[in-house]
């Protein structure tokens, strides 16, 4: 097996930040949140699934993922994660901090440059004090604007993943729970660290402990000599008889000073016997958070580790539910082109078949309408016949005008007009039938 699959490998030799954690409600809330996700219609939803349920449980995915990862975002606030070292930065996003950083960097660069300068008169002539007091104020700007930068770069996150896709906010978890996972080691760390402080405390309090005892058994040794000897020098003074002497007041001095050094050595054997209890009692305090901070410590590991291997799982199961969710689209894509090819043939259908009976019916109606032209057509012939019948009559009556006025028989005349059809009659040239044409008529017929 290979060394880096070492998922609980701790390094601490690495320099690590520590953040202090200030628990609130966080936790709970999300806790809360996640109790909620229980749907005991859960089997029942999946029986009689949709294509189209499949888009509001993808909804509801995505909404889980967006309070969750506000949640997350409010939470590192409340234990003082830093914002850009948790969250999936965009370029934009991204840009403001490293800006301000190294707006930050510059400045306090500029500082230490112009206060460098040697504290001469001639720099200070050339402005020394004046460019140091300009760079103490850039540097304070500078600050300013690195402290709200986490702030403006944390508003167009919060924009961003407002309105994002699933895989987005997908991405987004990934991400916190890979930063997660150097937390968890950081915090290992830390604790191993404070771990090895206080093993280093229980020896010592252990050490002083032995002396504490040792120093207590020297002073009851002393005290049992004083005790001793203050007997004695009461038993002096209680067989001297005459108490206005010289000497019984040397005995009563010797007797206050013994008892004050009994006085001084009990409360030494005191000290030293509650100093002794006192390193006793720490030496088990230390044991007993060294045992509480191991199991933290171990229990962080195996969160970590187990973090750290489903992380990289997630991340393959994730891409399978985003391309899922691709396949439902493209498949619901699929099906609208079919629904719409299936009612474009039904209405080119519909449209060829309308052709086709309106074709027949046009034909019929021709059919149809052929008696009707007919009968139309021998009213127009009767009421030819009819008109005809009197420019005969007319004619007959005009013949016989112009053969009683002129003495010309024009019946002839119209006779040959009529059989002619319209074409002037043929005449003999100079034969009696024959009438002149009148000098004139072309410009009157023109």
């Amino acid at each position: 097996m290979s060394d880096d699959f070492d998922l609980l490998e701790t390094n601490s030799n690495e320099k690590q930040e520590k953040v202090d954690v200030n628990w609130g409600k966080a936790i709970d809330t999300m806790k809360s949140k996640l109790a909620q996700e229980d749907d005991p219609e859960m089997r029942q939803k999946i029986l009689n699934a949709t294509l189209d349920d499949v888009v509001h449980m993808a909804e509801k995915d995505r909404t889980s993922l967006l309070d969750a990862i506000k949640d997350l975002t409010d939470y590192q606030d409340e234990v003082g994660i830093i914002f850009e070292n948790f969250s999936s930065l965009n370029g934009d996003e991204q840009k403001i901090i490293d800006s301000a950083i190294k707006r930050l960097e510059r400045a306090r660069v500029e500082l230490e440059d112009a206060e460098n300068k040697p504290d001469t008169w001639w720099n200070n002539l050339w402005g020394r004090k004046s460019k140091i007091k300009k760079a103490q104020d850039e540097l304070k700007a500078a600050q300013k604007s690195r402290d709200e930068a986490d702030n403006k770069a944390k508003a167009l996150f919060q924009q961003r993943i407002e309105n994002a896709d699933v895989q987005t906010l997908l991405n987004e978890l990934s991400f916190k729970s890979q930063a997660a996972v150097k937390r968890l080691k950081d915090r290992e760390v830390e604790i191993k660290e404070v771990e090895d402080k206080l093993q280093d405390a229980i020896v010592e309090a252990t050490k002083n402990h032995t002396k504490a005892l040792e120093k207590k058994k020297e002073v009851e040794g002393l005290l049992e000599e004083k005790y001793a000897l203050l007997k004695q020098a009461r038993q002096e003074l209680e067989e001297i008889v005459d108490k206005q002497s010289a000497d019984y007041a040397q005995a009563i001095g010797k007797v206050t000073q013994l008892e004050q050094k009994v006085e001084e050595l009990e409360g030494l054997k005191n000290a030293y016997t509650t100093l002794a209890a006192s390193k006793d009692s720490f030496v088990h305090k230390h044991n007993l958070t060294i045992k509480v901070l191991t199991s933290l410590r171990s229990n962080l590991q195996t969160h970590r580790a187990k973090l750290k291997s489903d992380t990289e799982e997630r991340l393959k199961y994730y891409d399978g539910y985003v391309v899922a969710l691709k396949a439902r689209t493209d498949q619901e894509f699929a099906a609208i082109l079919e629904h719409l090819g299936v009612k474009t043939d039904e209405h080119i259908g519909e449209t060829l078949a309308a052709m086709h009976s309106a074709s027949a019916k046009a034909r019929q109606e021709m059919m149809d309408n052929i008696p009707v032209h007919e009968k139309v057509m021998q009213g127009v012939y009767g009421s030819y016949a009819e008109a005809l019948q009197e420019i005969r009559v007319k004619d007959a009556e005009i013949q016989k005008n112009f053969a009683d006025r002129y003495g010309i028989d024009m019946k002839e005349i119209f006779e040959e007009y009529y059989k002619a059809e319209n074409n002037p009659p043929a005449g003999d040239d100079g034969g009696e039938g024959a009438s002149p044409k009148p000098e004139g008529d072309d410009d009157l017929l023109s």
